[in-house]
């Protein structure tokens, strides 16, 4: 299943994975259920989660939280040279903030627009349709995108979150 998505590697299943798994985390404690991790060439391990619920912030998105960190961790020639594992495609402000770093590879699990069509189905929330690659594509260095990559728990950690009523933002 996963053996068909252009560009994933062995050694990063088990990194998307951890990525779902802090995605499953935030949303035990009543964040946005959203997850991101950062490996370093040498296999130094930042990880994210989003905040937007505990912190009050609504820049608080995994990605955007993991940007900051590594920034304030790591060499910018270190970051440069990481892959970013998300466990679901970031909106257009985290994009953003990948591309700004200088990130040059990004893996995701679940998708954007299936996330927008969970939030549209199950929420009364706002989506912002804008694919990352789209993002990347008007910037002055490339951005290598590997996803989406079907891993049920991506997808899963996502069941139920984005009713109607929940008040919640959709991430992208």
């Amino acid at each position: 299943m996963t053996a068909d998505v252009e560009g994933l590697l062995p050694a990063d299943l088990p990194h998307l994975e951890h990525a779902v798994r802090l995605a499953a985390a935030a949303r035990e404690r009543g964040d946005h259920p959203f997850g991101a991790v950062l490996v370093t060439p040498d296999g130094t391990v930042v990880e994210a989660m989003n905040s937007v619920e505990t912190e009050r912030d609504p820049t608080g998105h995994a990605e955007t939280n993991l940007v900051r960190a590594a920034a304030a961790t790591l060499p910018p020639e270190v970051v440069a040279a990481s892959t970013l594992f998300t466990s679901t495609e970031p909106c257009a402000m985290c994009a953003g903030a990948i591309y700004w770093a200088g990130i040059p590879r990004m893996v995701y699990a679940f998708g954007e627009d299936e996330l927008n069509r969970i939030v549209r189905a199950d929420g009364d929330v706002p989506v912002l349709d804008l694919p990352s690659r789209e993002v990347f594509a008007r910037g002055g260095h490339p951005v290598e995108v590997v996803g989406p990559v079907p891993l049920p728990s991506a997808a899963a950690v996502h069941a139920d979150f984005w009713t109607r009523g929940s008040g919640a933002p959709a991430e992208p």
